[in-house]
């Protein structure tokens, strides 16, 4: 083997090397970071949903509070907080079964 076959095998190897190099690093990096964007927006998302969610019952509850007059009064004060308890329960029961919903036409 002449010194010029050589240079041209060694080169070719580095080629090569980087070649791969590049290729797993497109193939492992790139899915990896938009993975981390969905990971992050759903995170966020979650949270905003959840601030909302809380929101709307704490105004639900202020709104049977003061608006209905003396009709939860008395032996009644704990009404308002049972409703509003159970319009929490219900706003996330809602949003569980649209989530298994789409996730089984996903499967299909």
């Amino acid at each position: 083997m002449s010194s010029n076959s050589k240079a041209k095998s060694k080169s070719q190897v580095s080629e090569f090397v980087e070649l791969v190099i590049g290729y797993l690093k497109q193939e492992t990096l790139g899915p990896i970071s938009r993975l981390g964007r969905y990971v992050i927006f759903g995170f966020a998302g979650s949270l905003m949903l959840s601030a909302g969610v809380v929101l709307l019952v704490i105004g639900v509850l202020r709104l049977l509070q003061s608006e209905t007059g003396s009709t939860f009064s008395g032996h009644l004060s704990w009404l308002p907080y049972v409703i509003a308890a159970v319009l929490g329960v219900l706003v996330v029961g809602l949003g569980a079964v649209g989530i298994v919903k789409k996730r089984d036409t996903r499967s299909l």
